[in-house]
């Protein structure tokens, strides 16, 4: 089921018409104190559903379900609280007070909470934790100085301190909230994103700080006023919660990802807060117990921060040392390195060379900058440099290693194995990176290996292994010539193995000066002879046959003395896999043409 958009859940655009219509509802309407309460309860049980589906939600993390199951045990404590009140005030209309009962549950619901915003895991560690403690203290220290200005000063002082004391332990528990609230969004392991946490804070410290700052303000704004300043913050929580419902699944993304902290500017700004505050404490230029609390608060929030200055100026001289120290090991190791490293932009020009350039292509890293390698790249392993381009670009991040020769500084072509890493993505590299190796003695030793194993060591012809992956890579009809030499055996034998060699070796040469590109020649053992012939019929082989009979029955000359063999050849023509089968019909074809030539040798 697809989740709705802030912009059309009901549930959201109900609880904004409600906020909506708070005002004139109280302002100019009929509403009145036992109608704030049942508000105040209905909205209390709103908050217990839905902090209940947050903890159910299945993208709801295991820190996160624990987090919210406390939630809802705080909103239960103030519901019951407010329910009482909102008896209370059925059963006695005119009550203006409100229950120690009621302030006993709420203040415990939201001490609860506090609870699970200190237990929550913050993320960070070592010196990125004191940071964040900094700052805990620091904006802390500001919430307490507007707290003792514009209300507790006055509690000390009121003739009712019991209620006045309950509404400060309120106040400070549901600060504290908003405080942990925001210092988990910053770290960037809180159970709520940022806007939803964010909307949360505002209705908590609203709940707190509205009624005092309003009173402090505007003196006595009235009975009306202060329901409405009262209950708007708590239908912003509401809001805030079904918010962060229906984002938990963009939550559940990020933080796949990992935490991620922010840079809080919650200190200056608590500072600058607080000395503006100072400013207008003053105005009358009366110093009393406020101002001095002000003061006090002014002077020891500048304190955190500058010991939070001193610790971060700290911490960058550690990591500028440690990024020295970084720099000249990377530089020590590039400069002796064996391997080569490039950096290239989309154009495939240098922009980066390490010194090892001038082992690797004889050339100073300096001349390679703003050269393309392209240019510098055998035009044989053009289609191979084609593909590791568009491996890069389909793998970004990844290494993708290919082999290619590139042009050294005296004219030859080196084999490099390279591998390429896409990271134009990257800042701080911006661009592709090539580690390139010299592969030259090991490319030389694998073909010399790779020829070893195809290819006759004695007439430097095919063997029968490379015939055959000839064979099978023809895609089309082919013939096939099986040469057996005559009178071989009589030279070996007169002459020694010696002469035999060199008259295979000539035969060999006779075979490749006939045949045309793509035809292949190899020798199968002793002194028998194929001839792989792609796209050509029975007639066309025959022909060639007749003509490599002629050319081998030509006399050689071995050692200063005549010599000369002859040559039956058998032909056989089919499709390209039908390899062995085609050298069974040659080989038979070949014996047959043997025992014509004897039968008409003369006695």
């Amino acid at each position: 089921m697809r989740m709705p958009t802030g912009a059309k859940d009901p549930v959201l655009l109900a609880l904004a018409a409600l906020c909506l219509l708070i005002i004139p509802w109280f302002l100019v309407g009929p509403g009145g104190t036992v109608t704030s309460w049942l508000i105040q309860a209905a909205i209390d049980y709103v908050d217990v559903y839905l902090a209940w589906k947050l903890a159910t939600h299945s993208r709801t993390t295991v820190a996160g379900r624990r987090f919210w199951r406390v939630v809802i045990v705080g909103c239960v404590s103030s519901s019951i609280g407010d329910t009482y009140q909102t008896a209370l005030q059925i059963a006695q209309p005119g009550n203006t007070r409100t229950s120690l009962i009621q302030t006993g549950f709420v203040v415990a619901g939201m001490a609860t909470v506090v609870v699970a915003t200190l237990r929550h895991p913050l993320g960070g560690a070592g010196r990125q934790r004191l940071r964040l403690w900094f700052d805990a203290a620091t904006v802390l220290t500001g919430v307490s100085v507007f707290l003792w200005y514009f209300l507790l000063a006055g509690e000390l002082s009121g003739k009712e301190a019991a209620d006045r004391w309950g509404a400060g332990v309120t106040t400070i528990v549901m600060l504290l909230i908003t405080f942990g609230v925001l210092k988990l969004i910053l770290s960037g392991t809180a159970p709520f994103t940022r806007s939803a946490g964010g909307l949360g804070a505002l209705g908590v410290a609203g709940t707190a700080l509205a009624a005092p700052l309003a009173t402090g303000l505007f003196g006595d704004p009235g009975p009306q006023v202060m329901i409405i300043v009262a209950l708007l913050p708590c239908v912003l929580l509401a809001i805030a919660l079904r918010l962060q419902y229906l984002q938990q699944p963009r939550l559940a993304e990020r933080q796949n990802g990992g935490p991620a902290a922010r840079s809080s500017r919650m200190p200056y700004l608590a500072v600058i807060a607080t000395q503006l505050l100072l400013v207008y404490s003053l105005r009358d230029g009366h110093i009393d117990l406020r101002v001095w609390g002000v003061a006090i608060g002014a002077a020891a929030i500048t304190a955190l921060v500058l010991g939070r200055q001193v610790a971060a100026l700290r911490d960058n001289e550690r990591l500028l040392g440690e990024l020295d120290e970084q720099r000249d090991r990377f530089r020590a190791l590039v400069q002796h390195a064996s391997d080569l490293t490039l950096v290239v932009d989309e154009t495939s020009r240098v922009t980066y060379a390490s010194p090892a350039a001038a082992r690797v292509l004889g050339l100073p890293a300096e001349q390679l900058l703003g050269t393309a390698m392209v240019d510098r790249t055998h035009a044989d392993d053009m289609p191979q440099a084609g593909v590791l381009a568009a491996g890069l670009e389909a793998n970004p991040g990844m290494g993708i290693t290919t082999q290619l020769r590139w042009r050294h500084a005296d004219g030859s072509y080196r084999w490099l194995d390279i591998v390429g890493t896409d990271l134009r993505h990257d800042p701080s590299v911006g661009g592709v990176v090539l580690n390139a190796r010299d592969a030259t003695e090991a490319r030389a030793l694998h073909d010399e290996l790779e020829r070893q194993a195809t290819h006759d060591a004695l007439t430097g012809l095919a063997n029968r292994v490379l015939l055959q992956r000839r064979l099978s890579e023809s895609q089309s009809r082919v013939s096939m010539l099986l040469i057996d030499l005559d009178g071989f055996k009589e030279i070996n034998d007169r002459h020694g193995h010696h002469a035999g060699d060199s008259v295979l070796r000539t035969v060999a040469d006779r075979l490749t000066g006939i045949l045309n590109t793509g035809e292949v020649a190899a020798r199968l053992g002793g002194d028998e002879f194929a001839v792989l012939l792609p796209d050509t019929g029975p007639t066309e082989a025959a022909e060639l046959a007749e003509q490599i009979t002629s050319i081998l029955s030509e006399p050689m000359t071995i050692a200063g003395l005549p010599m000369s063999v002859g040559a039956s050849i058998g032909v056989a023509a089919g499709n390209h896999d039908d390899g062995d089968v085609l050298l069974r019909e040659a080989d038979a074809a070949m014996y047959r043409r043997k025992k014509q030539r004897k039968s008409h040798a003369p006695a």
